[in-house]
């Protein structure tokens, strides 16, 4: 395969990539609002088009439209540059993700992934927890107390449940033997075989500490609408707001997909192709995420630091001890 062809085929798949991960932030919206509406005994989304589907486009263009204002207080450069800062690194975890097995297309055998890294889950990893760096400086940079405190809660938050969060997919790692994407699910050929029998804790641990790394409810601190109006995003207006809830949103297909490959055989199922079974396994992992939203309260601030540093930490070093020690004898 000549160069050409090669950077031709990278620049597909990336467009690709990328117009399927945006499509998907736009609709996990419409996703979570019809869900929590049926969650609450309501309809949800159902004027613009059929059962609400066209919402997410009459949102877009409303944010469009917005006025788009800048604090007089702010420190405008950072004010700007946060919400790409928030944006960027969820999408860049995209890269390493394998959606599905090989496909040949032109006679060209072709990997449903951009980059398979053999270090793929250190970079997922490395470049996810630039996120946090968008938010915290949104908070600073706006020039509001409500900002600040939610960017504070954010830096707090996301390191402390940083540490708990790398441990849940150590044991994996050791039981596995690789930190390739590819490779983990490989080794996912059968059902029985799927990680989250064998790690079943950590499974849990990752959940549980995937959940807070996103800011999502019951961990929803950073932006607790009803202490800090609207948290660190509290000044923001018009596409600078709408970016960082893409990066919400494209942080938690982002888990799914990471969830679904470590633990959950990847693309491997009966049947359907490699990419359907990818894409049911998501599916269901997002709608899992928006059940707990309409289900569990919102923590207290002292209870999200208690139990991540209290509960979770030990359990994921325990797990880890565990595992290695299980390895090791065999």
């Amino acid at each position: 395969m000549s160069l050409t062809t090669i950077a031709v085929i990278a620049a597909l798949k990336v467009i690709v990539f990328l117009g399927a991960v945006l499509t998907g932030c736009a609709w996990a919206t419409w996703l979570e609002r019809k869900l929590v509406g049926h969650f609450q005994h309501r309809m949800g989304p159902s004027y613009a088009g059929p059962y609400g589907l066209l919402q997410p486009i009459a949102d877009a263009i409303k944010l469009i439209f917005k006025e788009d204002f800048m604090p007089d207080g702010a420190e405008k450069i950072m004010y700007t540059l946060a919400p790409m800062i928030a944006f960027i690194p969820a999408l860049l975890s995209f890269a390493v993700i394998p959606f599905g097995d090989e496909v040949t297309i032109m006679g060209q055998q072709i990997d449903l992934v951009i980059s398979d890294l053999n270090i793929g889950i250190l970079f997922i990893f490395a470049v996810t927890s630039l996120g946090v760096y968008g938010i915290v400086l949104a908070g600073w940079s706006s020039g509001s107390k409500y900002s600040l405190l939610g960017g504070i809660r954010s830096s707090a938050q996301m390191i402390s449940y940083e540490i708990a969060y790398g441990l849940s997919i150590i044991g994996v790692i050791l039981v596995a033997g690789t930190l390739s994407m590819k490779e983990l699910v490989v080794q996912q050929a059968s059902f029985f075989d799927w990680f989250i029998f064998r790690q079943p804790v950590g499974f849990v641990l990752f959940v549980i500490c995937a959940i807070a790394e996103t800011n999502r409810a019951p961990f929803d601190l950073p932006e607790a609408e009803s202490e800090l109006v609207a948290g660190y995003h509290t000044e923001y207006s018009s596409m600078k707001f709408a970016m960082f809830f893409i990066g919400e949103y494209a942080n938690m297909i982002a888990v799914a997909c990471i969830a679904t490959t470590i633990f959950l055989g990847g693309w491997q199922g009966p049947l359907f192709p490699p990419v359907v079974w990818f894409a049911i396994k998501v599916f269901l992992f997002m709608c899992f995420y928006v059940w707990l939203r309409a289900t569990l309260p919102r923590f207290r601030y002292d209870q999200l630091m208690n139990f991540g540093w209290k509960a979770l930490f030990p359990l994921a070093l325990l797990n880890t001890m565990v595992t290695a020690l299980l390895k090791t004898i065999g």
